[in-house]
């Protein structure tokens, strides 16, 4: 596998608690929506266990012209290093990995599910799909992909892209962003759309049969396993179950 050498460009706090890292994409790098890479520090001040070095989702989508991994920041040595790295720090690229990644069908109806940090591979593949749905419907106005993200956070302040997806959503109709808050009154903000967590209650309420579409389901492990078992119970067979967990370190 190829390996690389990045610059830090810059950094941005997405949402709360996460943050955005950008670089320069090298010019012989390509990858499909979805993958994720192995991110490397040089030389760090501190490591752990772990290593010096993690596996992270681009966010950034393939035709972007930048490289985006966004990350919670928690406690560790890796993320405290990270956090603290200015433009123009160097970094090592290995990848892309990963095959939860778009269909190649693309009649094949989708809904994401996912939560908090899992919305980074989604982000890529949201985007990507929108944009092959606005040349294909610049040929054929009735035709594009069905797309529903079902989006839980605890609270709007904790949503990483959330407006950008909401907006990204509005320019296609055959997209419908599905954001729900488990601890909304906790919030500053005013919020309007669901809340709880996501159930089949609230998957019926969006969809017009449940059994249909190809899922991908991402985020903290025991919420993968809860959406697999709960859509199972449901009637969806599971080979239409793509599944990627994110674990925190």
């Amino acid at each position: 596998m190829a390996g690389y050498q990045l610059k830090l460009k810059r950094k941005q706090q997405v949402a709360e608690g996460t943050l955005a890292l950008y670089f320069d994409k090298p010019d012989d790098f390509s990858f499909k929506a979805g993958q994720c890479v192995r991110l490397g520090l040089v030389d760090p001040p501190e490591t752990d266990g772990e290593g010096s070095g993690r596996i992270l989702s681009l966010a950034s989508t393939p035709t972007e012209p930048e490289l985006m991994v966004a990350t919670r920041i928690r406690d560790s040595a890796f993320k405290r290093v990270l956090n603290t790295l200015t433009s123009g720090a160097e970094l090592t690229l290995k990848g892309p990995y990963g095959d939860f990644t778009l269909p190649a069908d693309p009649s094949r109806e989708l809904v994401f599910i996912t939560g908090g940090i899992g919305i980074t591979p989604v982000r890529s593949m949201l985007l990507q799909a929108i944009a092959e749905n606005q040349a294909d419907t610049r040929a054929d106005e009735n035709k594009g992909r069905k797309m529903t993200l079902f989006y839980a956070n605890r609270r709007p302040e904790d949503a990483a892209f959330l407006d950008e997806l909401a907006q990204a959503c509005a320019t296609d109709p055959f997209c419908t962003l599905v954001a729900t808050m488990s601890q909304a009154d906790q919030s500053v903000q005013h919020w309007q759309g669901e809340r709880g967590y996501v159930d089949e209650a609230m998957l019926g309420r969006h969809l017009t049969d449940v059994t249909k579409p190809l899922y991908y389901l991402d985020g903290p492990p025991g919420m993968v396993a809860a959406m697999k078992i709960m859509l199972v119970d449901a009637g969806v067979a599971e080979d239409r179950l793509r599944t990627e967990e994110f674990a925190g370190y």
